[in-house]
């Protein structure tokens, strides 16, 4: 989610995919049926689903700012732990960073070896033969020029989400060097602006069927039965990507937790049954733990890693986040050079530290859609493919709980080294 659905916190309306998903159907149905017909009520229907996205659309600023500042106190307090907590946290970042970069390389090559049905392209106004030619490619210096706002009030207004993301990144960052009555207080502000947001977004989304139908039906009545084919092959693509996080999970595990591969294996099959149950790593930790355990993990390195792996962590974030907006962007035509993907992949390790415990839409729309706006990717098709990110989860929560249990065994064997060299 998108990030994988994770428990609501009691004050956020619970949203179910379901009923999003059936809406999808009904919509996708409604509107092959109509192909070429009822062009008024296509326009009606194009409206509301338009409607249902500009309200989701007002929240992303002032909730990625709270959730930004948030993650950073969280991060922050975290690296106090000492050398484990600081290896942990390094360890994070660096297969955050890994798999954002093997996305921003294969969901591109993905796309060209199997390319987006054509009618599905059309339908969204991109992707004619010259369309992405039609397109000035930013330069470096309007990437400098975004980067750094003149005025954080305007680039609010402009949705300049780049630029946002640096200058709460920076308050976030300066909050954590003031004294505790100082902080203390801000620190609430956030976490109160962001828990209002939620419920604002939770209002929003329980009209998601509704607005999904609206927008698929008027997404369908222009593509046709490739509609279908359409969101099969986003689905494809996106599971893709994220079995690759899946295999490099493994393979952290197994090279840097020197972990048997077959004990690895055996040891994450009741894991990674529970993980496609509840589509949810924190009702997977009690599984992890018992999993750590079986492998050899100490006790008091699994019991900190893993809760703070689940809280910061989820490495498929970064990964399938920047294949929806890459998705998306060659669905609308919309040009990615080497340099705005270098850019994506960074704001997506910061949109990953932003949204801990989220439910998953919401998770979807908190993370992806700073990521399309900074990267200046429409968000528009992002309601049209919520609605099937529950298929893509199942892979997301499969892959996040392998590389957790991973980490968990990485880390100490790491703390074993380190224990035994001071010991020499």
């Amino acid at each position: 989610m998108a990030d994988e659905r994770e428990q609501a916190p009691t004050w956020a309306p619970r949203v179910s995919p379901v009923w999003t998903f059936g809406g999808l159907i009904v919509g996708v149905t409604l509107g092959i049926a109509l192909q070429g017909r009822a062009e008024g009520v296509v326009l009606a229907a194009g409206a509301v689903g338009d409607l249902w996205l500009h309200a989701l659309q007002m929240t992303i600023v002032p909730l990625v700012a709270a959730l930004l500042v948030t993650g950073i106190q969280r991060i922050a307090a975290a690296a106090q732990g000492g050398r484990t907590a600081r290896a942990t946290l390094a360890l994070f970042v660096a297969l955050l960073l890994l798999a954002g970069t093997a996305a921003a390389l294969l969901t591109p090559l993905l796309l060209e070896l199997f390319p987006i049905p054509a009618a599905a392209v059309r339908a969204l106004g991109g992707g004619a033969t010259g369309a992405a030619e039609a397109v000035a490619l930013p330069t470096l210096g309007d990437y400098l020029d975004t980067l750094v706002p003149t005025n954080i009030v305007a680039a609010a207004a402009e949705q300049k989400m780049l630029g946002l993301i640096v200058f709460f990144a920076l308050f976030g960052a300066a909050m954590t060097r003031l004294g505790g009555g100082l902080r203390e207080p801000l620190a609430r502000f956030f976490e109160a602006l962001a828990a209002a947001m939620l419920v604002v977004i939770g209002w929003i989304l329980t009209l998601a069927p509704i607005g999904v139908l609206a927008l698929a039906f008027a997404f369908a009545a222009k593509a046709g039965t490739a509609a279908i084919g359409a969101l099969a092959h986003y689905i494809l693509v996106v599971v893709a990507v994220g079995a690759v996080c899946l295999v490099a999970a493994y393979l952290v595990g197994v090279l840097a937790g020197r972990l048997a591969p077959l004990a690895f294996a055996r040891a994450l099959l009741p894991v990674q049954a529970v993980a496609l149950a509840t589509q949810s790593s924190l009702a997977t930790l009690p599984a992890m733990l018992a999993a750590s355990r079986q492998l050899g993990v100490r006790e008091a390195t699994a019991d900190f890693v893993l809760p703070l792996a689940v809280a910061l962590f989820r490495m498929t974030s970064p990964a399938m986040n920047l294949a929806v907006v890459i998705y998306v962007a060659r669905l609308t035509g919309t040009p990615l050079p080497p340099a705005l993907l270098a850019l994506g992949v960074g704001v997506a390790v910061l949109a990953n530290f932003s949204t801990v415990s989220l439910p998953g839409t919401i998770s979807y729309v908190a993370t992806i859609a700073p990521i399309a706006l900074a990267m200046g990717v429409p968000i528009g098709p992002l309601g049209l493919l919520a609605a099937v990110e529950m298929l893509p989860d199942l892979m997301r929560t499969l892959a996040n709980v392998t590389a957790d249990t991973a980490c968990a065994a990485a880390i100490d064997r790491y703390s074993r080294a380190g224990s035994t060299s001071s010991q020499a």
